[in-house]
């Protein structure tokens, strides 16, 4: 999982210091690498692996003129993470162009190892947004310059859908003075357009994210339809193609843990549906007949909303029990184990005066590998909790992504051939219960009723594209040897 933020700026302005406050906005999307591209007649990059703010100094802002520019935070899934994989990436013939996604192809791998080779391209990253990069390019290549804009996008965009699979949203630069963006085919990636009124004229962006729109004063527009694409040039009004149209399947770990609470996505209320897990996971609470907490502690920070709201629903007092070491990243989104053990004792220290003496119900957003809830039960009960019930604002996550959320591998998750009671006993919790998956996708769907189905891959193994079961084993193999 990544994101982007790609800015048209109006000529003879310089917008890679607002993308640098984009990307600031969307850190929490990857903590790997960071990198701007800009253009103003030539492009500018710069790029490379670390966090935002310790890659970008004084002179490199300087550097990085012109209207048109695109940034990318990145957290790996495919190859090992290196410098070179870092985006956006770009190329100056047979003409200009750079971009930058957020996803996975499926067949990557096949593209880069078998059917690349064979027109004599060689990729040079393990990152597949080169792989989109050339695609893209070949296909464009193949129009009539004297073509409107446009169509020559809609047309090279149909040869992105043709040759890659999988889910990604993309957000790219033209050397002909434009700022395009499209959808994969099944809308699986988040892609929202933005607009900004100055007094000499309009501005376009393009985000994984609306909250990177709210911190640059962009209006939030609308999301892209699966498939659909967008191009605008510099000043001018944008126009949108529909190029593939197929049933549309948003991830559903976007509302649960990936994005902002302050975002909007497919004009869904980020804030408003961890609200409505609580609610959900309250009811089924009560329902089950599940014990009475003294107390209910959120693990920060994805799960407070939803914490607030169950505590609210069961009328029980809500409390910070956690304090959340700001200077250590997403566990969940960390390269390796060993990393993500590490962090964990590092990541969260009690408050035992919300401990001491009380049957405590402890809150996430959803339970992987089991390492963070492990932890987080022991450091409860260390700070002397009676007992510690579990609850997750997510069902049993059993399969892997193959998208784009390197999660886990399939023996890794922890609710591989166990049933809940036995995870309760291997997370050390004296109760565990998980939202139930129509319920979770109820409170998704109640924010914007036109969503009638989500990617619900790594809760049910049923993936919405075609080939992607397949390519599993090697993603997966991939990954595990990046880890080592």
């Amino acid at each position: 999982m990544c994101g982007f933020i790609g800015i048209a700026g109006l000529p003879g302005t310089d917008t890679a210091s607002e993308l640098y406050e984009g990307l600031i906005a969307l850190q929490h999307r990857g903590q790997d690498a960071a990198g701007i591209l800009s253009f103003d007649g030539r492009f500018h990059l710069r790029k490379q692996n670390g966090m935002v703010r310790d890659i970008f100094r004084h002179a490199d802002m300087e550097r990085l003129k012109g209207n048109l520019a695109v940034g990318h935070v990145r957290y790996p899934t495919i190859g090992m993470g290196a410098d070179e994989d870092a985006q956006p990436f770009y190329i100056n013939y047979p003409f200009g162009v750079g971009m930058a996604h957020n996803g996975n192809l499926t067949n990557f791998l096949d593209l880069k190892g078998r059917l690349f080779p064979q027109e004599n391209i060689c990729l040079t990253s393990s990152c597949d947004v080169e792989a989109i990069l050339y695609a893209f390019a070949q296909a464009l290549h193949r129009t009539d310059p004297t073509a409107a804009l446009v169509d020559r996008i809609g047309f090279a965009v149909r040869g992105v859908f043709e040759r890659t699979k999988g889910a990604y949203s993309v957000c790219g630069i033209l050397s002909e003075g434009a700022m395009f963006a499209f959808r994969d085919p099944v809308g699986i990636k988040p892609c929202i357009v933005g607009r900004r009124e100055t007094p000499e004229g309009v501005e376009w962006a393009a985000a994984s994210e609306s909250v990177a729109f709210d911190v640059l004063g962009f209006e939030r527009v609308r999301d892209l339809h699966p498939g659909e694409a967008f191009v605008v040039r510099a000043g001018e009004e944008p126009e949108f193609i529909q190029v593939s149209e197929e049933e549309h399947r948003p991830c559903i770990f976007e509302l649960v843990y990936f994005a902002r609470p302050d975002s909007f996505l497919d004009e869904i209320s980020v804030y408003k549906t961890r609200r409505r897990f609580g609610k959900a996971l309250a009811q089924q609470w009560e329902e089950r007949g599940s014990p009475t907490p003294d107390v209910v502690i959120p693990i920060p920070d994805s799960a407070r909303d939803a914490a607030l709201s169950m505590a609210h629903y069961l009328n029980v007092s809500y409390r910070e029990g956690f304090i959340k070491n700001r200077y250590v990243g997403r566990t969940f989104i960390m390269p390796n184990q060993g990393e993500r053990r590490s962090a964990i004792r590092r990541k969260l220290n009690p408050i035992p005066l919300e401990f001491e003496g009380k049957n405590v119900l402890l809150v996430d957003d959803s339970i992987v590998r089991g390492n963070t809830s492990r932890k987080t039960v022991e450091v409860a009960r260390r700070a002397g909790a009676k007992n510690v019930y579990f609850a997750s604002t997510s069902p049993p996550l059993i399969a892997p992504c193959p998208y784009g959320i390197d999660m886990a591998t399939k023996n890794e998750f922890i609710a591989t051939g166990r049933s809940v009671d036995e995870i309760a006993t291997e997370i050390g919790a004296d109760y565990l219960l998980y939202l139930d998956r129509e319920r979770m996708i109820e409170a998704a769907r109640a924010g914007n009723p036109k969503m009638d189905k989500f990617c619900l891959g790594c809760f049910t193994g049923e993936y919405p594209t075609a080939d992607a079961a397949k390519h599993l084993d090697a993603i997966g193999a991939d990954r595990a040897a990046s880890r080592d």
